[in-house]
């Protein structure tokens, strides 16, 4: 058995300890990031665009008893000759409400799976936030001892080298 460890350096320890702590800080960061943006993803979902949406289909469907109303108007109407701009009028009113009507339903769609799509990745997250705050400051706190207890062991021991003497040249006899 060895008597001594063979440890080259010692300050390697601690700028590995140094670097994991910064990597700590900014995987934190970027953590905390994904999280809100999960959460803000999830609000804008369920607020901002199912209530524009919901206010849309209704300003499209007054559009469309609108156009509807100009249709009746012109068909029961002699002075008018033709209702094609009418009929395109409703035509086009039809679709953009069969299209908000198609983005509500998308938009319950996504509010009843948001879920079941995201939750893999947030317990993703989740299993590397556990990692960063549990495991972490762990093994930073175990390197933190073992810089401690190695600065400590080189202290104590001799070297392997004994002190050289200085040797005495022979002084040169002409």
């Amino acid at each position: 058995m060895a008597t001594h460890a063979n440890v080259t350096s010692i300050d390697a320890i601690g700028i590995f300890r140094s670097r994991l702590i910064v990597f700590r800080t900014v995987a934190a960061n970027a953590l905390d990031e994904a999280a809100g943006e999960v959460r803000r993803v999830r609000q804008w979902i369920r607020q901002d665009r199912r209530f524009f949406w919901e206010a849309e289909h209704r300003r499209r469907q007054k559009r469309l008893d609108q156009a509807l109303q100009d249709l009746m108007a012109a068909r029961l109407s002699s002075l008018r000759d033709s209702t094609a701009a009418q009929q395109t009028a409703v035509t086009k009113a039809r679709a953009a409400l069969r299209e908000a009507e198609e983005k509500i339903r998308c938009i319950k769609h996504w509010e009843a799976n948001f879920h079941l799509v995201v939750g893999p990745f947030v317990k993703q997250i989740d299993g590397l936030r556990t990692v960063l705050e549990q495991d972490l400051p762990a093994a930073i706190a175990l390197l933190a001892n073992t810089q401690r207890a190695l600065d400590e062991y080189s202290d104590r021991q001799p070297t392997d080298t004994p002190p050289t003497e200085p040797q005495e040249k022979p002084d040169d006899e002409s």
